[in-house]
């Protein structure tokens, strides 16, 4: 019964940490594209223009690079003239599809979100710091449980056998979180990457700490053999996705019912990263019980 509260408990805290892309639709609707093409001619789209896309007979851009042409705080943004452009020709090829009845599609693979200051899925990225948060609390309860609340061994070492992988697990979660902050900002290959291989990277070794601690394995050797296989796994994944091809193909997808940002902000995905906060609560809540009970459990033994 424990082992499988375990695994139940871990497959809750990472529900929320991957999410299937459609094929767009969108990006190939004809109306689209030409306008992608005009703005990225002229600049404007409709009676909105950007500076960054004006250029030059030779090809550059008018006033330096497009980057150079914003207040220093608004430069993180990165957003270049084909962004913008794609991004006012979504919004307003939108409100063409809402008059006309239509329902909202993907473009390039997302769904059509608006942004705020720059900020590419606000909701996402407050849920992903939100997550962050609850993570580092998470980890922290826990590592003031074992080094300040229970007792220690005489060499000043937990009595807890997970306290190493459990370290860990809690940097990964940390780092995956961070990352997801970061991609929802902004939508870019590096960020993706980034997200993808460290929410990766967290679903393989949470699996490995699952199972060790279901099947109570704790010599280091039957660790070391038990992990390898899922390691060697994880780490080739993350190598043919950043080196090779990056397919959400090969990901495990949970989001079974997706669907167009509700106000432009709400979609499915933000929806999984709400789910996980609860779930995030519960699994460090239940290593903490974990900890304190194998605790006891050695303490007798010793005496």
């Amino acid at each position: 019964m424990a082992r499988r509260r375990w695994i139940v408990l871990l497959l809750l805290a990472l529900a929320g940490l991957v999410g299937s892309l459609d094929a767009s639709a969108g990006d190939v609707d004809p109306v689209y594209k030409s306008c992608v093409e005009k703005c990225e001619q002229s600049g404007c789209v409709g009676d909105q223009c950007f500076q960054h896309c004006k250029f030059s007979s030779d090809g550059k851009p008018v006033d330096g690079p497009w980057y150079m042409q914003e207040p220093l705080y608004l430069r993180w943004k990165q957003w270049d003239c084909r962004s913008d452009c794609r991004y006012h020709c979504m919004l307003a090829r939108e409100e063409e599809r809402r008059t006309l009845g239509g329902k909202p599609v993907k473009y390039h693979g997302k769904w059509p979100f608006l942004r705020v200051y720059g900020i590419q899925e606000p909701v996402s990225v407050a849920l992903s710091a939100l997550n962050l948060s609850v993570q580092f609390h998470g980890w922290l309860s826990f590592f003031i449980l074992l080094y300040y609340k229970l007792p220690l061994r005489p060499d000043k070492k937990t009595y807890y056998e997970y306290t190493g992988l459990l370290h860990i697990y809690g940097i990964l979660s940390m780092n995956s979180w961070f990352w997801s902050a970061v991609f929802h900002s902004r939508d870019v290959e590096l960020t993706e990457k980034l997200d993808y291989s460290s929410a990766v990277a967290l679903l393989g070794f949470s699996l490995i700490v699952a199972l060790l601690r279901a099947l109570n394995i704790r010599d280091e050797a039957s660790r070391v053999m038990f992990s390898a296989p899922v390691i060697a796994f994880v780490t080739t994944h993350i190598l043919y996705l950043n080196f090779y091809q990056f397919d959400y193909g090969l990901a495990m997808l949970l989001e079974i019912y997706d669907f167009p940002p509700y106000m432009g902000f709400v979609d499915a995905h933000a929806l999984w990263h709400t789910t996980a906060i609860p779930f995030s609560y519960l699994w460090w809540s239940f290593i903490r019980d974990d900890a304190e009970l194998r605790t006891r459990t050695l303490l007798k033994k010793v005496k």
